[in-house]
């Protein structure tokens, strides 16, 4: 048997045994030590595994995660999220639709300080959701734009979708967060224009609100200083070269911690809340990454990484049409694989192809991203959709679903302007001064 066969081999194992629900981080570690073991020697193998789970745990450049969730855990106990929908809801009520557009303004805002999709779409979802109920929003386009919205949270830095990434290629996460910022606000602007074609053709959708005054205005932008400070503070930062992303993490969270203290937030039964979600979260994408990387030494033995780099780069066809490719089959995979799972199945193959092709691993890196956003709200995994139904349980599921196709159009075109302009992505990297230390 082939090295390229035995690979193969592995790869049916793996997508077996997640098939029967085992772990994804389970799954890579076992098949990648018994791959490694019959490969090239058992005593290797098992060496490899305690020394992998050795190295990720005592990454220094790895504290960044803990850091950046803590951080969005005190954001959401300090009432950030509230005096964002506020402030959102302010200035866009009293369109058409302008809940909706309020939505996803605050959880971009929110996103700066979460990382996590879907802390995104439960914090805001339990904010929003009344109001558009009250103002008889239909159902699909209130479910549909928070589950939409949420998923701002893993491309809008800090997020932990680019830090995986950054750890699995080997590239800058500085750079990636900085990647993620225009994208980011051109998916909400795609969104809010989703939301504005909508209740143009149906303004029954989405209702306008009363309108705010100036006063209320000032005032509601006033309430979200604290959270614009923060965000300014950690990613200008980062871009400024006056941190790296790990010292920015700990300035984020230290600066959370104390406006929720200033803000008198903080109880004993709050505290204990956010280090136990903190520790789990942590714990769970340390795992995944010690995986991956058991997994990864066995699949370069296999040479599948190699052989698929140069099956595409022989197709006679050009690059672009290699990403699309690519593009088309991750969003197949996103639909039943989870997205953290997909990172670390595929880039170790698809990586190598796209250095080959001459492409920016930065710019495909924020490609990546959104495509894991599309799989948070693409059947039949769509965690996003599930969470939202948490919320809104008198809302059927295929309700919410509806109500994410446009939004899932919207990530379609995002894809695209960025394949057609890669400079949108690149730019603020390529101007940013890496800070040292």
């Amino acid at each position: 048997m082939t090295n390229t066969m035995f690979g193969l081999v592995g790869l049916a194992a793996l997508f077996t045994l997640l098939a029967f629900r085992m772990p994804v981080a389970i799954a890579m570690a076992l098949v990648g030590v018994v791959g490694f073991g019959v490969m090239n020697g058992w005593s290797p193998a098992v060496s490899m595994l305690a020394d992998e789970a050795f190295v990720i745990s005592n990454n220094y450049e790895l504290i960044v995660i803990p850091l950046f969730i803590l951080m969005g855990n005190f954001a959401s106990v300090s009432g950030m999220s509230r005096d964002l929908y506020n402030a959102a809801y302010s200035w866009f009520g009293h369109w058409r639709g302008g809940l909706a557009s309020a939505t996803i303004a605050a959880c971009a805002g929110f996103a700066a300080l979460s990382g996590s999709s879907v802390a995104s779409a439960v914090t805001m979802g339990r904010v929003s959701l009344p109001e558009m109920k009250r103002y008889n929003y239909n159902s699909k386009l209130a479910t549909g734009c928070i589950a939409a919205g949420g998923t701002l949270g893993i491309l809008i830095p800090p997020s932990t979708g680019f830090i995986i990434y950054a750890i699995l290629t080997e590239e800058s996460i500085g750079r990636l967060f900085l990647a993620g910022v225009i994208p980011g606000i051109l998916l909400a602007v795609l969104f809010i224009i989703s939301i504005y074609i909508q209740t143009r053709i149906n303004p029954e959708l989405g209702p306008a609100g009363p309108r705010a005054s100036a006063r209320q205005r000032v005032q509601s932008v006033g309430q979200s200083t604290a959270m614009i400070v923060i965000v300014l503070i950690t990613i200008g930062g980062i871009y400024g070269g006056v941190f790296t992303p790990t010292e920015a993490a700990g300035v984020g969270a230290m600066l959370s911690f104390l406006l929720t203290l200033y803000r008198r937030r903080l109880t004993r039964e709050s505290l204990a809340d956010v280090l136990y979600r903190t520790i789990r979260t942590t714990g769970l994408v340390f795992f995944i990454l010690i995986g991956a990387h058991v997994f990864n030494p066995f699949l370069a033995l296999t040479e599948i990484p190699s052989d698929l780099a140069s099956l595409l780069t022989g197709l006679d066809v050009s690059p672009i049409t290699v990403i699309l490719i690519l593009m088309g089959a991750y969003i197949v995979l996103g639909s039943f694989l989870e997205g953290f799972a997909m990172l670390v199945l595929t880039l170790p193959i698809v990586h190598p192809l796209i250095v080959e092709l001459g492409f920016d691993p930065i710019w495909f890196g924020v490609l990546i991203v959104i495509i894991i956003e599309i799989g948070l709200i693409t059947p039949p995994v769509g965690v996003n959709v599930f969470v939202v139904k948490g919320i809104a349980g008198d809302v059927p599921l295929r309700h919410i679903f509806a109500g994410v196709i446009p939004f899932w159009i919207a990530m379609i075109v995002c894809i695209l302007i960025l394949i057609a302009f890669p400079d949108i992505a690149l730019f603020l990297p390529n101007t940013m001064i890496e800070a040292t230390g």
